[in-house]
């Protein structure tokens, strides 16, 4: 019985000795339940054996979701389109993971392009995989804000985010962007079609 608890104790301690719940350097937790999840570093579990960042639920529903984000002015990027890059891999996400970058404009409620990988979400588990967000960045843009988050249960890992600016033949991922084709008339008024 004392050997069993001694392993557990040992085992429990090689785990936090592992995982940082300390918040990396210049990122923090938000969301609109970031206290439902432990969010730090996982030391040792990128994919070139360095540090990751780490999202993971503490209970076992949530209605919500948490982010580790970060912000920085737009200036380097205004006027530009930029591809922001990074790896994910996931466990046992019940609903879904991913990057999201946002573009801010003067009215903060109002943002100039954003995008939350919805129509590319993330679920289950997944070994590390490269993902993309391509966004347009405003002449007028305040403020660039971007990271990764898990809606619902689970855990991602995330790393080597880059951003770099593009040329117009890499396509924008913006979800503001995205128009929907409206018919000149009405159409199926008898929904016969």
């Amino acid at each position: 019985m004392i050997t069993k608890t001694l392993k557990t104790v040992l085992l429990l301690g090689l785990t936090f000795a592992l995982f940082s719940f300390d918040l990396p350097k210049g990122w923090f937790k938000a969301g609109s339940d970031p206290d439902k999840y432990e969010m730090g570093i996982d030391k040792g579990s990128g994919q070139d054996g360095k540090n990751t960042a780490t999202i993971q639920s503490k209970e076992k529903y949530i209605k919500g979701f948490g982010t580790l984000m970060q912000q920085c002015l737009p200036e380097k990027y205004a006027g530009k389109r930029v591809k922001m890059t990074g790896y994910i891999k996931t466990k046992d996400v019940d609903q879904r993971a991913g990057f999201w970058f946002r573009v801010d404009g003067k009215n903060p409620k109002e943002p100039l392009a954003f995008d939350n990988m919805n129509d590319r979400r993330i679920t289950g588990t997944t070994e590390w995989k490269k993902y993309e967000i391509v966004l347009d960045v405003a002449a007028d843009a305040t403020n660039l804000a971007y990271g990764a988050l898990i809606i619902g249960t689970g855990k991602v890992w995330f790393d080597n985010i880059t951003f770099e600016v593009v040329d117009a033949s890499s396509p924008s991922t913006d979800m503001y962007g995205v128009k929907k084709e409206v018919p000149a008339v009405p159409l199926n008024l008898n929904f016969e079609d």
